[in-house]
């Protein structure tokens, strides 16, 4: 495996920022690890950057160490039993051709997942999620590898501590365990997950089944969300808070129309909201802003630089901080200071 040097970021980053990795090389087998692992004890002071489709990121300034962009490639069908379908990828699958493919297969349980940038890899990371689906709810179990030590293991469900937008991989052992595939447990008796705002208006009146389903999500998703090879973006930048009771009910005193959803522990919001209330929909600085459509969405117009559009969601926090008391917090991983090991989507 060869590790090259001062290589650009750009067309590995759905925002398009010009950023650029000191070291970089290209991981097509897991035998490769040997090659990083040599590298890191040659350059002990240096980050490593484990990289999948660069869809949850935003570099705020070049990469001082190495990038590892993870190029793993398989996909399986394990086995059945009388409830489920099991089925293995590799995490340098893209997300989205692999839910299309376990949908060609005939299989249901990730359709509501479609569309979602980024690896198979790097989705457990983040717990990914969308229309009234996450990740955790079809992950059977997966294979790491300590990059350090090249341990690999099995990680079952319960043992990846899956939250909102959060996982053991994110939050408890941050940088240690590289995903190197996921089995997938499918129904094959699937329970539609349709009762989701505008989800129901694109089904009426359809015989439902998986590719439909998939097929109207992602409909929504583009008419929604900006398309990275036309605008840079990272799709939902923040993540929706969850706020305790008593706050919650302060805020719904003062502004009766603030959405929320009860979670444990408290009431879930919408950033998009917040965002939207505080101005910020559609607005700009320079090429950094936020998408027209959709204010939780930041975008590069063009010719942004990581430090301006950091810049511009410091703004939008601190002027979400300041009306509602609530801080917002970004779902990309944010690139400028080393953080050796972190997996990017």
């Amino acid at each position: 495996m060869q590790i090259r040097e001062n290589v650009s970021l750009q067309g590995l980053n759905t925002f398009g920022l010009a950023a650029s990795a000191r070291y970089f090389c290209s991981l097509h087998k897991l035998g490769g690890l040997r090659t990083v692992m040599q590298w890191t004890q040659e350059h002990p002071e240096l980050p490593v950057l484990f990289l999948g489709g660069g869809s949850n990121l935003l570099f705020v300034e070049d990469f001082p160490g190495l990038v590892v962009h993870v190029r793993l490639r398989d996909r399986e069908v394990l086995g059945q039993d009388n409830d489920y379908v099991y089925v293995r990828a590799a995490a340098g699958e893209n997300w989205h051709e692999f839910v299309r493919w376990t949908i060609e297969q005939g299989f249901a349980g990730l359709e509501n997942l479609s569309l979602i940038p980024g690896t198979v890899g790097a989705a457990p990371v983040q717990n990914i999620g969308a229309y009234g689906v996450e990740l955790k709810d079809c992950l059977h179990e997966l294979q790491a590898v300590d990059w350090r030590t090249g341990e690999l293991r099995e990680f079952s469900q319960e043992e990846c501590r899956f939250g909102y937008r959060d996982s053991y991989f994110k939050s408890v052992e941050p940088g240690r365990w590289l995903i190197v595939a996921v089995v997938f447990r499918l129904p094959r008796k699937p329970q539609w997950k349709t009762d989701y705002a505008g989800v129901r208006e694109q089904l009426a009146g359809k015989e439902l089944d998986a590719c439909t389903i998939s097929d109207a999500i992602i409909r929504m998703r583009q008419e929604k969300l900006p398309d990275p090879a036309q605008i840079g973006n990272a799709g939902s930048f923040f993540k929706n808070p969850v706020i305790a009771q008593a706050q919650w009910d302060a805020l719904k005193a003062q502004f009766p129309a603030i959405p929320g959803w009860p979670q444990a522990g408290g009431v879930k919001t919408s950033a998009g909201w917040l965002i939207d209330q505080c101005g910020w929909k559609g607005r700009r600085e320079g090429d950094a802003g936020t998408y027209a459509k959709h204010a939780l969405v930041l975008v590069n117009h063009g010719n942004a630089t990581g430090q301006q559009i950091w810049a511009f969601a410091q703004g939008i926090i601190l002027s979400v901080q300041d009306k509602f008391g609530i801080r917002l917090e970004a779902e990309p991983g944010i690139i400028f200071h080393p953080c050796s090991g972190f997996t990017g989507q």
